[in-house]
């Protein structure tokens, strides 16, 4: 058993741009959440449209109360890049303000540098990154990417693995526009692969117990999609365990390098 959805098998891109990685929205972004309710006379599913357009609205379609205090620090983060706190650290009545519109998208297209023979004549390739409310079996299908926490590093020391948290949104600050993802944040284990797998090990990272490490990105610190592998215990797994709840039913996981010949070389 696999962790998240089949990943979609991607596409050559024929075009001679040179990048290590470049990530951009949908081009329709999405207006509403779903949400399913029940009929009082025939105890049917209703699909409901809630509109989520600002930002104290995404927080509560997120049941994430602290959002505007990670949007605040994420600001802060990018208007004053060489302050060298740790942005938890930093109080949120010191960061920037913004309860302005949202827009809000459920993928992103990644682009990449993979020279292969599948890749097209010039070594580009793009894959697509979701993160919706309802997918094709009705359920959620929340991606996990490598996101680049340290460029001067190679492999996964450079790297960190995160949850895509439903949506992608999009919105202006000062005139600029932020494209941003909100995201659960995996933590390694160990300083090293696993000798055996020869794979990284990652655990869903907390900052206390019983609260996620969760924060706002700039896309393009996204580099590529990521697949991980359950690490199984000794017992049998049981309970109704699917693509859109497996990452909240294990404790630790693979990030799994064998998923194609592109991730090979990103994860070691």
């Amino acid at each position: 058993m696999t962790v998240g959805h089949e990943e979609d098998a991607g596409e050559a891109v024929d075009t001679s741009m040179r990048i290590d990685a470049h990530v951009t929205l949908a081009r329709v972004h999405c207006t509403f959440y779903y949400s399913v309710s029940c009929s009082s006379t025939t105890d049917q599913p209703i699909l409901e449209c809630n509109r989520a357009r600002t930002v104290a609205a995404l927080a509560d379609k997120l049941n994430m109360p602290q959002f505007s205090s990670l949007l605040r620090r994420y600001l802060h983060s990018q208007l004053h890049a060489t302050d060298p706190r740790n942005p938890d650290d930093i109080p949120p009545n010191e960061c920037p303000f913004y309860d302005g519109p949202l827009r809000v998208f459920n993928s992103a297209c990644s682009t990449f540098f993979a020279p292969s023979d599948l890749s097209g004549i010039y070594g580009m390739r793009h894959e697509y990154i979701c993160s919706c409310p309802m997918w094709q079996d009705g359920n959620p299908r929340l991606d996990c990417v490598f996101v680049v926490t340290d460029p001067q590093m190679q492999g996964m020391r450079g790297l960190d693995i995160a949850r895509v948290l439903c949506f992608f949104f999009s919105f202006k600050y000062l005139g600029t526009e932020h494209q941003c993802a909100v995201v659960h944040w995996f933590d390694c284990i160990a300083n090293g692969p696993d000798e055996a797998t020869g794979m990284w090990i990652v655990c869903p990272g907390y900052q206390a117990r019983n609260i996620r490490n969760i924060a706002v990105i700039h896309i393009d610190t996204i580099y590529h999609a990521a697949h991980l592998i359950p690490v199984y215990a000794s017992h049998n797994v049981v309970g109704d365990i699917g693509p859109h709840n497996s990452y909240d039913m294990f404790h630790s996981f693979y990030v799994n390098k064998y998923a194609d010949h592109h991730v090979f070389e990103i994860a070691f």
